[in-house]
């Protein structure tokens, strides 16, 4: 497949209805210290029936924000049945496995422990205390739920991502993509897949440098 030129520079924003603004402005504003940049009112906008809302935007560094809707008027009930897990946008039945139901979140990510810790800080002198403080392979996380049920996570890097972990990561979702195609895609074929396409692209593969001669 041909590499297409890449002209992104980041998030512009992320939103996600609230019906409880008071509370999500006391959380990213008051309690984070991610300050309000910007907001849009409108009387309607768009399709027929559309209700009065405030889009308010929260900055959350490096240019990105993040971005929230609320409707005047509109009942929580609007997203559909209310399960047992989940947020204001979805719901889960409650034998959907908790993993499955964090998978969706934000992770904003930070320099170092100082400044992970300071927002653990934060957070635990709030109403919305930390929840897990995890280290996984690359990164050190701390996560918590917002006020509008939302999976959150702060997180910083423990080292430096290499050239080698980002060609393993395309090998993988060649991998992938080859596995889910065909019938019962597994763990292991995916595995057994990828070591397949290392031994066939390795002969391409410009061999590490080895220095100087000493």
């Amino acid at each position: 497949m041909s590499e297409l030129d890449h002209r992104v520079r980041g998030v512009d924003h992320v939103a996600f209805p609230t019906f409880d603004p008071a509370a999500t402005v006391h959380f990213y504003r008051d309690v984070l210290g991610f300050p309000v940049v910007h907001s849009i009112c409108a009387a309607g906008w768009g399709p027929e029936q559309h209700p009065d809302f405030i889009h308010f935007f929260f900055d959350i560094g490096n240019d990105d924000r993040i971005a929230f809707f609320y409707y005047f008027g509109t009942d929580p009930s609007v997203g559909g049945p209310r399960g047992a897990k989940g947020d204001v946008y979805g719901r889960f039945a409650a034998d959907v496995p908790e993993y499955f139901v964090r998978s969706r979140h934000l992770a904003i990510h930070v320099d170092g422990e100082e400044d992970l810790l300071e927002y653990r800080r934060r957070l635990d002198a709030s109403d919305w205390p930390v929840e897990m403080q995890i280290q996984h392979e690359t990164i050190e996380s701390i996560y918590t739920h917002d006020p509008n049920g939302y999976f959150f996570e702060i997180t910083r890097a423990l080292r430096p991502v290499t050239p080698q972990e980002d060609l393993d990561a395309g090998l993988t979702i060649d991998a992938l993509l080859d596995v889910v195609s065909g019938p019962d895609p597994t763990f292991g074929k995916l595995l057994a897949r990828k070591a397949e396409l290392i031994v066939e692209r390795a002969a391409g593969w410009a061999p590490a440098s080895t220095g100087p001669a000493s």
